[in-house]
Parts: structure tokens; sequence; C-alpha cells
């Protein structure tokens, strides 16, 4: 039993918190900027918590949808359904008991909420399976990691104004942009097994289009910050976030596979600095 506890553990990456928080930042944001500053307590855990339980059931199903492919493939070929430690109706079974703890948790907030929630379950399960036909998956990533967004407003505001849209739109591109720098450490071998992703369609423009990917995402921060009327301390953290951004860029130039993994986990510093910008912006306008 512990030992497949573990697996249980490994299966939903409790051991790699990084994917939470690229999950989290774009809902803190929401949250923040849809209230005009600090949420209500109970929304604020409702997403947090939320934000962790559709993370982890968005994992074992992307672990069941590539279990075929996962063997082949360095990085991953010692994962918990893979390696047999559980089979994969375990991983579909405990997929389907996050979500509905995921669900049951936002059962206090609005209908909107509870609708637009059904929509991002539907993303996520979606989204492992496109990298079989879609030249960028990233991109049905980012619209799965970015539906707190449109959650986050529904449940504050009970309504997803044009800023929210801007935001979703941003995020899309920042996953764009750190998963293709991600994809580059696996391209190798997604190349040998047929997949598609945003390393290989871009090919040789792969850091460019990381580039144009952060120009975007950090384009749109600008507009939501005009929207949102945020007081200039914001740009500390919208100049960090820069910062970052080069960083990254700088990493992924070298197409080394640890320095694009560096570049890819570096990107919740990214998230953060956003976050601390929007966070200022609205304490002091």
């Amino acid at each position: 039993m512990r030992a497949r506890l573990i697996a249980y553990a490994y299966l939903i990456r409790l051991d790699k918190p990084i994917g939470t928080l690229l999950l989290l930042w774009p809902t803190l944001w929401a949250l923040w900027l849809a209230s005009g500053g600090a949420p209500p307590l109970h929304i604020l855990l409702i997403f947090v918590v939320g934000t962790f339980l559709m993370r982890s059931s968005g994992c074992a199903i992307n672990d069941y949808a590539d279990r075929d492919f996962d063997r082949y493939v360095q990085r991953t070929k010692d994962r918990p359904i893979t390696s047999g430690k559980i089979s994969g109706k375990e991983a579909v079974a405990i997929a389907a008991l996050l979500a509905i703890l995921a669900f049951l948790l936002i059962w206090p907030l609005n209908a909107l909420t509870k609708e637009l929630s059904v929509l991002a379950l539907l993303v996520a399960v979606l989204y492992p399976f496109t990298k079989r036909f879609f030249a960028i998956p990233q991109a049905i990533l980012g619209i799965a990691f970015g539906f707190g967004i449109p959650m986050a407003y529904a449940a504050v505001q009970d309504a997803v104004p044009v800023e929210a849209w801007i935001l979703l739109i941003g995020n899309v591109f920042w996953a764009i942009a750190y998963d293709t720098a991600y994809a580059m450490v696996d391209r190798d071998d997604d190349l040998l097994l047929g997949l598609r992703t945003s390393a290989i369609t871009f090919g040789k423009f792969d850091v460019l289009a990381i580039a144009v990917s952060y120009a975007i995402l950090l384009l749109s921060q600008i507009w939501v910050a005009q929207i949102a009327h945020l007081g200039p301390i914001f740009w500390l953290g919208w100049i960090g976030a820069l910062l970052c951004a080069t960083y990254h860029l700088k990493l992924a130039a070298t197409r080394r596979r640890e320095e694009c993994f560096k570049a890819f986990r570096h990107n919740n510093w990214l998230g953060g600095f956003l976050f601390l910008g929007i966070a200022l912006g609205l304490a002091f306008p």
C-alpha cells in the first residue's frame, strides 16, 4: 500500500509543484483584478485548492493518454503507468475523483462559475490528445492553464469582462513560451514517435517564437493594467517579468536539454513578478 500511495503521488506530480504554480499565477492575477484588490478569503481558498486538484487530475489524464509513448522518452519512461506501478484504469479513476472534488469545491459559487468549470474540464481532458494531430498543442495547454481567469472573474463579478479574455489570450502565449522550452527537452524523442509539439513546428525558429510569445504576454499585461487603472508601481513587477523572459531566452538559445528545462521551471518567477505588479498596482493606484 505504501508503494502504491507513493506511485499515486508521482502520478499527480506532488514532487513537481511547478505545474501547479504555473496554473495558479494566472488565477491569482484574475482574482486580484476582479476584486480590485485582495479577493474574499473563501473564494481565494476555493481557487487555490481547486487549482491543485485540477492540475493533479490533469497530470493523471495526461499520463493515461501518453502511456504508450512515455516508455520511449528518456524523461518519462519511469512514470507510474509506464513502469507498471499502477494501471491505466487506476489513473483514470484518480483523475475523475480529483475532478469531482474540484467541482464540489465550487458548488457554493454562482452558476456561471460552474458552467465555465465544465468547459475547463473538457479542455483539460482534450489537451493530452492534441499532441497527436495539432501543430501547437501548447496553445490548448494555455487555455487549460488559463481557464481559472474567466472562472475567477465569474466567481467575483458574476460576469467575464473584456480584460479577462485579454488576460487569457496573454496566458495562452505564455504557455506557448514556457512549454516550447519544455518541449525542446524532448524534441528528439517526440520526432521519433511522430508527436506534434511547438518545438517541432517552430523548428529553427523556436527561440524566436518564444520571444514573440513573451512579447504578447507582456503587452497584454500592459493593456490590462491600463483598463484596470493600475498605479505606476505596477511597472516594478512588469520589469521583473521582462528580465525573467530575457533570462529564459538566453537559456533556451543554447538548445541544451538542461538549460531549456531550467528556463521552463524559472517561469514560476515570471508569473510571480506579474502578480506582484498587479497586487502593488491595485494597492497603490
